[in-house]
């Protein structure tokens, strides 16, 4: 054998003693460390932790009735629809406070279309959402132009439309609130139905009849179907996910978030990535409006306070960092059902509801250091 091909040959040998090595090295690694070091995982143990406690203390309450159940999946959809697009912009590394007063102004856009100007509920829906993009556009172009801190113009932009959306509201109607946005004219509409309509009525009717689940005295289930609110929230997690983790744009949102300069230099279109996240959040913040004035029949200036706060307690308790890079959108789908559990347990055990607001505090501060804890580990790793 020349010396040459016993170079070759002990070139190949090492090669397969690392490759070898790797392996045995990766195969060590327990499934369970793997789940650990996704987002979400801190999440879903904060979800098993919330259940285990309610199953202990509210069981036999009716919590976990039927419809015990269908108001806590109710009142997270609701938040979950926020929290999604506020992950993907929190990965992005950037932030909007300006939902909350959207979904006031997206609210009364409907309720003043359809009560003050005569509008069709179809019209006026539309009209809401062409304004929420155009505004998510405004707030994106803003942070890029002027190179400001997106929590600066968000700040600034949700006192502008909480703003317009009392004054306008007051000089137009003369209050502060519209009803009878759903009338007996427009309530059979297929708008109704597809954001504020129930699924599988007849299965709950079905259900009620054989005393499955419990009966009104009017006859009627005391469930009376899945709210459209938690399919679309279904939807939009789902899609979410799927984007950030099997897309090209998925990869410029987690690279964005993670060093701005360098994605650019990599021809990431960032500024293009960041505008469609604010036009996104825009327009979740017009969808959670939508199916609330459908839902209730009327709009209120005083509607979404908050809810930009909570939709980004409940992204990280799903695992976004605040400083951008990291996160999950399922996560906070399980952060939003956290905050959903929480808050309708307390009801059911009879606990004080002025300590919720303690237990969401406590939630956030643990779950920023599980994730800080899991980044670490997961960095130190590679």
């Amino acid at each position: 054998m020349s010396e040459a091909s016993a170079e070759s040959s002990k070139a190949i040998r090492i090669e397969k003693k690392g490759a070898g090595s790797d392996a045995s090295r990766l195969a060590k690694q327990s499934w369970f460390s793997h789940v650990m070091h996704r987002p979400e995982s801190g999440a879903v143990s904060g979800l098993v932790f919330v259940y285990v406690f309610f199953v202990l203390f509210a069981n036999g309450s009716g919590m976990f009735s039927a419809e015990g159940l269908m108001n806590i999946f109710k009142v997270s959809a609701e938040l979950g629809i926020l929290a999604v697009s506020v992950s993907l912009l929190m990965i992005a590394g950037e932030f909007d406070l300006s939902i909350g007063s959207m979904v006031a102004l997206a609210g009364l856009i409907i309720g003043v279309g359809v009560a003050k100007l005569g509008l069709s509920l179809p019209v006026a829906v539309m009209i809401a959402f062409v304004f929420s993009l155009l505004i998510g556009a405004f707030n994106g172009y803003l942070v890029v132009r002027t190179k400001l801190p997106s929590f600066i113009v968000s700040l600034a932009t949700m006192f502008i439309l909480r703003g317009v959306a009392v004054a306008a509201t007051r000089m137009l109607t003369g209050k502060t609130q519209i009803s009878y946005v759903v009338n007996e004219l427009n309530q059979n509409s297929w708008v109704v139905s597809l954001f504020s309509g129930h699924l599988f009525t007849g299965l709950f009717q079905t259900l009620a009849e054989h005393g499955v689940i419990d009966m009104r005295p009017d006859g009627l289930p005391a469930v009376q179907g899945i709210p459209m609110s938690i399919l679309w929230w279904l939807a939009i997690s789902a899609l979410a996910t799927w984007m950030l983790l099997r897309t090209r744009l998925g990869n410029w949102i987690f690279a964005t978030g993670g060093d701005l300069n360098a994605a650019r230099n990599m021809g990431v279109p960032v500024d293009k990535v960041r505008i469609l996240l604010f036009m996104f959040s825009a327009v979740s913040a017009t969808l959670f409006a939508t199916i609330q004035v459908l839902e209730s029949g009327s709009a209120d200036t005083l509607r979404g306070i908050q809810k930009e706060f909570e939709a980004i307690i409940a992204a990280v308790i799903g695992g976004s960092l605040l400083t951008g890079g990291y996160g999950s959108a399922i996560g906070s789908m399980f952060g939003a059902l956290i905050f959903g559990t929480v808050q309708i347990g307390m009801f059911y055990t009879g606990i004080d509801t002025d300590w919720f607001k303690v237990f969401l505090g406590v939630m956030v501060l643990l779950a920023v250091l599980f994730n800080d804890y899991i980044r670490k580990m997961a960095t130190s790793s590679r």
